[in-house]
């Protein structure tokens, strides 16, 4: 099964500082094991939300605007999609994930595959 692993943003991280040297490892190092055990499909961090921008469509009309966005704990920080036998290892996850990058919060959502939908 997959699932998607989705990391929301520190306000540090809205402003672009980046991950200390150590962070940086520990990062590194978790995304290497995890492609190494045949986990990890793919994984990657998103810029701020001020190089960004935010589709809103309502009663047929389409609304764009452009970031940066008020509240960073509630933006996507980056995400990985994981291949796991279950929710439970895909939690596992997560948990480490979400001490490795110091994050408040990771959300942990099953990819809907084809076979889903039948």
């Amino acid at each position: 099964m997959r699932y998607m692993l989705m990391h929301y943003q520190t306000q540090e991280m809205e402003e672009g500082v980046p991950p200390s040297p150590e962070t940086q490892a520990a990062i590194g190092q978790y995304m290497q094991e995890a492609s190494m055990a045949g986990v990890l499909l793919t994984g990657e961090g998103v810029h701020g939300s001020a190089q960004g921008a935010r589709v809103e469509q309502e009663g047929g009309s389409v609304r764009v605007i452009d970031g940066p966005f008020a509240e960073a704990k509630e933006l996507i920080g980056g995400f990985a999609i994981l291949e796991v036998d279950s929710l439970a290892e895909a939690v596992e996850h997560a948990r480490r994930w979400a001490q490795v990058i110091g994050t408040h919060r990771v959300d942990v959502r099953r990819v809907v595959e084809f076979e889903d939908l039948r």
